[in-house]
């Protein structure tokens, strides 16, 4: 997509790829990095992404209210762990 050839929207497999995407999904992570965290370290920042991706992709304008989300949420944590320590 090219602002200055007046292309804001791009059609691929059927689908509808904008901007506003993008700058919706960029207006989520700013948020709760200033708002939450307020702070990432580049060794986590993969967590930090995949955390809001998953917060773009279950919110309330694709149809997912809070109870499905608290619910999928659960559901992908069960057995994953995040120990604070490496073990030596």
């Amino acid at each position: 997509m090219v602002h200055s050839r007046d292309e804001y929207v791009r059609y691929e497999a059927g689908e509808a790829i904008s901007t506003n995407m993008v700058e919706a999904y960029y207006s989520i992570f700013k948020r709760g990095m200033k708002g939450v965290y307020q702070h990432c370290s580049e060794k986590h920042l993969h967590r930090y992404l995949a955390e809001f991706d998953f917060r773009y992709s279950n919110r309330s304008a694709t149809g997912v209210e809070d109870g499905e989300r608290a619910d999928l949420a659960v559901k992908g944590a069960a057995g994953k762990r995040l120990p604070y320590r490496q073990s030596h």
